[in-house]
């Protein structure tokens, strides 16, 4: 973005609005509106800029209202106008329509100085879709398009990559945060310092099985928690009770415990905080995770697993998070996933880097009170799975090209 020539111009900035909000619309985290912040002050530090921001929120053609009306009271942008005014201690006005005659006239008078965000794109199919001429229209509200939505860069959607084909790489980039992304990422990608610690948590191997086969060529360590360790523990034969498991996945995790063997150091909770039923008031015992009554479910690792896995951090130098340990959200089941917490956030102040993977990751370190305790913590989960993965990012592959 330094590079471009921003001087008198009007900017197309796709920011990631996609906000956590309670059932009044009110905002209960507002970092990812908090990261754009650098970039959108950036752009207006230049002489005579404006900004035209394009962002969605929620899925709300999935989930329409009785009547199969988009509900616009649950997943409209407005709701999030006050706090990024607030943030920039300026106005921003808002569109009630990312396209069409309003908006296109919003766009053009916008003088130097103003910000105006356009409502969800993704009230139009034709976002998800990457519908070129949707796409096209987009690209009309400015001189130079700039992509800092990290968290749906691995979507080709229209406003996210499909945009960028309008624009000749002198008029296209990345907003800050989107570079800071890709630059942590690469931390870990290219030559990480070792010991290099990967630990994975969360409920599905399924979700996680490409990086974890993505990532034993790399990781000295790989601990693995969360409900995702006892489809593993009963590939191995091991009794797990009611514990969350995919049988259709058995194969696919023996298959990556033989190729992990030898080559890593793979480290499974060696016991687990078991509980009747799935309720913070449940009766609660502590067992082997492979010995684990009938009736009964892991939902925390054991204090065992928390000895073992807080050892392996603690001699390591790269440490990758995305996942937590156990069901963080319920008190009682929360242990794991702090303990993690703590000693990552240890081994930082010692020099270590540590990134945290976004999504429930993101989510326990805000909760626990630790984000500024870590080396970085990525605004988007399933945009860094991938990127972690190795795949390539269509938004970030769209400004690459042309």
């Amino acid at each position: 973005m330094q590079l471009l020539n921003l001087n008198g111009k009007k900017i197309i900035l796709r920011v990631d609005f996609n906000v956590p909000m309670d059932k009044d619309q009110n905002i209960t985290d507002n970092s990812r509106i908090k990261e754009c912040v650098a970039t959108i002050n950036y752009i207006l530090d230049h002489v005579g800029t404006s900004i035209v921001l394009l962002s969605h929120l929620g899925r709300p053609l999935k989930k329409l209202t009785p009547e199969g009306n988009i509900d616009t009271k649950t997943f409209t942008l407005k709701n999030t106008v006050a706090c990024l005014s607030e943030l920039l201690n300026r106005p921003v006005q808002f569109c009630p329509d990312c396209i069409g005659a309003e908006a296109d006239k919003k766009a053009k008078e916008l003088a130097p100085g103003e910000i105006l965000l356009m409502e969800n794109t993704r009230f139009h199919a034709e976002e998800e879709k990457g519908d070129e001429q949707f796409a096209e229209q987009l690209s009309t509200y400015g001189d130079i398009y700039l992509n800092d939505a990290f968290g749906t860069a691995h979507r080709a959607h229209a406003s996210t990559a499909v945009i960028a084909q309008y624009f000749p790489r002198s008029k296209k980039g990345f907003g800050f945060l989107m570079k800071r992304e890709l630059d942590n990422a690469k931390k870990l990608l290219i030559n990480p310092e070792r010991p290099y610690t990967a630990i994975i948590g969360g409920a599905k191997v399924s979700d996680k099985i490409l990086l974890l086969e993505k990532i034993i060529d790399s990781v000295d360590n790989l601990i693995i928690g969360g409900g995702m360790a006892y489809t593993l523990i009963k590939a191995q034969g091991g009794k797990i009770g009611s514990s969350l498991v995919e049988e259709e996945r058995l194969d696919v995790a023996r298959q990556f415990l033989e190729k992990a063997k030898g080559r890593i150091n793979l480290y499974l909770p060696e016991d687990s905080v078991i509980a009747d039923k799935f309720t913070a008031e449940a009766n609660t015992q502590i067992v082997d995770s492979d010995n684990i009554p009938d009736g009964w479910m892991g939902l925390d690792i054991g204090p065992k697993a928390i000895e073992a896995f807080v050892k392996v951090i603690s001699k390591s130098r790269s440490i990758m998070w995305n996942g937590p340990m156990g069901v963080f959200e319920m008190k009682p089941f929360a242990a794991g996933t702090v303990a993690i917490a703590k000693e990552i956030a240890e081994e930082t102040a010692t020099g270590a880097f540590s990134l945290i993977g976004g999504g429930d990751s993101a989510a326990a370190i805000h909760q626990i009170g630790l984000t500024s305790q870590v080396s970085f913590v990525s605004t988007g989960g399933g945009a860094m799975l991938e990127l972690l993965e190795g795949k390539v990012l269509p938004g970030v592959k769209a400004i690459l090209e042309g």
